[in-house]
């Protein structure tokens, strides 16, 4: 995302012609999106990208499941008294 970014600046900056990237080769401007290109296409080939996104959900369910223990483990205390 920030290769995406990277790119949109410049490329804002050299058709606006703000600065010294007025004076910068397209190939150097347009070079952010196809180094994004790449790594959404190394990231995906190598299951990066599902490795994370299960990171994610195994963190939610983690917190999912102790949020749940502790309230379990209130109710029960409340009921001991």
């Amino acid at each position: 995302m920030y290769l995406l970014g990277l790119g949109l600046v410049l490329l804002a900056l050299k058709y606006l012609a703000i600065g010294v990237v007025a004076n910068w080769s397209w190939w150097l401007v347009l070079s952010p999106f196809a180094a994004a290109v790449a790594w959404w296409a190394w990231a995906d080939n190598t299951g990066y990208t599902k490795r994370k996104a299960m990171e994610r959900d195994n963190k939610r369910r983690d917190e999912r499941r102790a949020r749940t223990k502790a309230a379990l483990d209130a109710n029960f205390e409340k009921r001991r008294r």
